[in-house]
């Protein structure tokens, strides 16, 4: 059961020897970590928010070295690296530091009168030692955020950063043993091999963030030692435009939404339902937003990202050069470079690549469809998206419209946007993954809720003790 890379895949980053000679001991990293988690080390509420303080102030500090590795790998613009990667993972790691201590504390429950007298309560404790694998294309805020959830439900972590983004991987790498305990939380650097190596180990839960077919590998190793997962997979999120919506707005916000990252970001919108009555001005609106947001050089511009490799640009080029459909804006691919121009395809074939694989690319098809029932009908004859969204003016058409489809997540008249709140727990269904997190939500995915009842020893009713008569069962039977 090997991982090899692809889109989002659990690969890891430069300065393994490919003959192995440099290849990490990892049995042996995941046995001395998981010594220090039966040491008891990790559990004190002092030492949890000790490396979430840590954790800030490597983000707060290395901001510099993070946006120009994040610009290295990725080519991203200087401000896009901080807001996505270094200030949102700020954000949430101090939104997890600030509530954590309530959050680890018992819950109390109320009881049926059947179990009384006794006190119910609901107790957070740590899993034990969790494996994080954080894809390429946030490959700060995809590490840390669910590592900071970890940490802060009192695990201690084994990281693993994608290869793909090696500039990245090699300063968490660096840098994270400098400011959080690091015989606790442990970066393992290293090929796709080393993912395998990493998952046949046993862990109390793993947490993956890429495809859906290396979730589906991750899931059966974690299947061997029956540990939980948390899977963030992907998939083709649908963007559904109704003609209540304002379409100037709407162009813009979904142009933005494949700008980012040049595509490269799980939730970004992959197609979009319109009526034909739409869909020209829709496409003209997304045109004009793609000048403004280049200055009429897209290739030239500073704020443009680049693709991660040139297979994957190769890969974005092909799906370009099949698809059967009307090229409205843009078309051009540079796998050299690493460049792909923002491309609007209209009404490209179903059955091609851009409407059968997820395009983590900045390709975005145009579906014309009848009607909004029609377009309700198309995502659900499909695998469930990990985000949907929905543009519309008239609120009870956009309610209809979330009430009759299923997604991970929505977002109504914006992209993207709805990742970025603690409070909103993030995740997928189906083949778009499993389990949440952001907030308490990730604070309970890394944490065993045990359950505890107590009850005192008098009274100690006979009544529900053997031998059953007519009249205990009578009792009994009222009282359940």
């Amino acid at each position: 059961m090997a991982i090899t890379s692809e889109p989002r895949a659990a690969s890891d980053s430069s300065g393994v020897d490919p003959d192995g000679a440099d290849r990490p001991d990892v049995p042996g990293i995941v046995a001395r970590v998981r010594a220090t988690y039966d040491s008891g080390r990790t559990r004190p509420m002092e030492w949890r928010l000790e490396q979430l303080d840590g954790l800030v102030r490597m983000l707060t500090r290395e901001e510099e070295r993070f946006t120009a590795a994040l610009a290295t790998d990725l080519g991203k613009p200087s401000i896009e690296g901080y807001l996505a990667d270094v200030k949102a993972t700020i954000n949430e790691i101090k939104d997890v530091r600030k509530h954590a201590p309530k959050w680890a504390k018992p819950r109390k429950v109320s009881l049926p009168m059947a179990s009384k007298p006794a006190k119910g309560s609901v107790r957070p404790e740590p899993l034990g030692v969790a494996l994080v694998i954080a894809p390429w294309n946030y490959p700060i805020q995809l590490l840390l955020n669910p590592m900071a959830a970890a940490v802060a439900a009192g695990n201690a972590v084994v990281a693993k950063p994608s290869e793909l983004a090696p500039a990245t991987s090699a300063a968490l790498a660096e840098l994270l043993p400098r400011y959080v305990d690091p015989e606790a939380i442990v970066v393992v650097e290293g090929d796709a091999s080393v993912s395998t190596d990493l998952l046949a180990q046993r862990y109390d839960h793993i947490f993956f963030t890429g495809s859906t077919r290396v979730g589906q590998i991750v899931m059966e190793a974690a299947a061997r030692h029956l540990t939980p997962v948390t899977l963030e997979l992907g998939g083709k999120s649908p963007a559904l435009v109704d003609d209540s919506a304002d379409i100037e707005v709407t162009g813009r916000r979904l142009a933005w939404g494949k700008w980012l990252n040049a595509g490269q970001t799980c939730v970004a919108p992959d197609y979009v339902l319109v009526t034909e009555r739409h869909r020209d001005a829709l496409v003209e609106s997304m045109r004009a937003a793609f000048a403004e947001f280049s200055g009429g050089d897209t290739r030239g511009t500073p704020d443009y990202s680049r693709i991660v490799t040139q297979r994957h640009a190769t890969r974005l080029e092909g799906l370009l050069a099949d698809h059967g459909g009307a090229v409205a804006i843009g078309g051009e691919a540079d796998p050299e470079t690493r460049y792909v121009e923002p491309t609007v395809v209209i009404d490209p074939e179903l059955d091609s690549g851009l409407m059968s694989e997820e395009i983590f690319g900045p390709i975005l098809p145009v579906i014309t469809v009848d009607s909004m029932d029609a377009a309700v009908d198309f995502v659900n004859d499909r695998d469930k998206p990990l985000a949907l969204y929905v543009f519309g003016e008239d609120d009870e058409v956009v309610e209809s419209l979330v009430e009759r489809t299923t997604a991970g997540g929505t977002c109504v008249n914006h992209v993207i946007l709805h990742l970025t709140p603690s409070t909103l727990p993030f995740g997928g269904v189906g083949a778009s993954g499993m389990g949440r997190y952001h907030g308490q939500s990730g604070f309970d995915a890394f944490s065993n809720l045990r359950a505890v009842m107590k009850k005192p020893s008098n009274p100690d009713a006979k009544l529900a003790y053997p031998p059953y008569t007519s009249m205990k069962e009578r009792i009994l039977r009222r009282l359940a």
